[in-house]
């Protein structure tokens, strides 16, 4: 029997994490997703030990600080979480010789492009979230040769806390919701973009000299935050109202870019993976929604 192939996922209890336990990997792949308290991140020593215990085949990274606003007087936890952390597994993953695919935002644009951003166009993050995950992606970038950088926006899914449950709840006890509409981007099906991670993952595992850089992982096709409430209500079969509202109405402590649109090219081209439409992707994450609704 075939030793097995080992997988860390790191914030393997987050949306996507959970998302990569759902796919349907080659025989013998066995995913490792510890929690934050079987595996601090932002501990050395504790990292250190968790590579020194057990080989692993490869590493992806799907940890993040993901609380945007918060981020602006949290500087210094973003950085760690999202800049330090990662340099620390490119550096444990490049002396281990196996690839480290690191999770990435659209955040790290400014959002003044009329186009979607295609992975060479340069970053410019307009808030503290997004500079840390740029520092991040560098760190993995010039840390490890066998890096992959993947960003993704507007990631939904039946599981934790995310826009798509938030209105879902919203609605099912409000008859109007105001939503932002000047502000557009590629809905994300978690389920989705880890399929996805499974076929680049793979492909590092089996070939040491597949591709690497930076990859964009989106469904295809746009929307304002407004048409994705108003696509998710009526998929759900609700009455409630959605207004479109600027976002200069929705006060935060930290800029947003206007547009998050990105291109997924080189997903395509180096490893033949097509987006499907991110309305076609919703229906599916809502009737899992209601299905879990069904059994609770």
């Amino acid at each position: 029997m075939a030793d097995p192939i080992n997988i860390l996922v790191t914030g393997g209890q987050g949306q996507i994490g959970q998302a990569l336990a759902k796919v349907r990997w080659a025989p013998g792949v066995n995913l490792l997703r510890p929690t934050r308290a079987e595996l601090d991140l932002t501990d050395p020593e504790a990292l250190n030990a968790c590579f020194e215990r057990q080989p692993f085949h490869a590493v992806i990274n799907a940890a993040a600080f993901t609380a945007v606003d918060l981020a602006e007087t949290h500087v210094g936890d973003a950085m760690l979480s999202n800049a330090l952390v990662p340099a620390r597994l490119a550096d444990l993953t490049r002396r281990a010789d196996i690839p480290l695919v690191h999770i990435s935002t659209d955040f790290v644009f400014d959002g003044e492009s009329d186009h979607p951003y295609a992975e060479h166009d340069p970053a410019n993050p307009i808030n503290v979230y997004g500079a840390s995950k740029r520092a991040g992606e560098l760190a993995v970038l010039s840390g490890h040769p066998r890096g992959v950088v993947v960003r993704t926006a507007w990631v939904v899914s039946a599981r934790g806390r995310n826009f798509a449950r938030k209105i879902l709840e919203a609605a099912a006890h409000q008859d109007v919701l105001s939503v932002v509409a000047d502000t557009i981007g590629s809905p994300t099906s978690a389920d989705d973009l880890a399929r996805a991670l499974e076929t680049v993952t793979t492909a590092m595992i089996s070939d040491p000299s597949a591709p690497t850089g930076v990859y964009h992982c989106v469904n295809a096709g746009q929307a304002s935050w407004a048409e994705l409430a108003t696509e998710l209500v009526g998929l759900a079969g609700l009455a409630t109202t959605v207004v479109a509202i600027p976002a200069a109405q929705y006060p935060s402590s930290a800029r947003r870019p206007r547009n998050s649109r990105l291109s997924c090219g080189r997903l395509y081209s180096d490893h033949g993976v097509t987006m499907r439409d991110w309305r076609t992707a919703l229906a599916d994450v809502v009737s899992e929604i209601e299905r879990e609704r069904l059994r609770s």
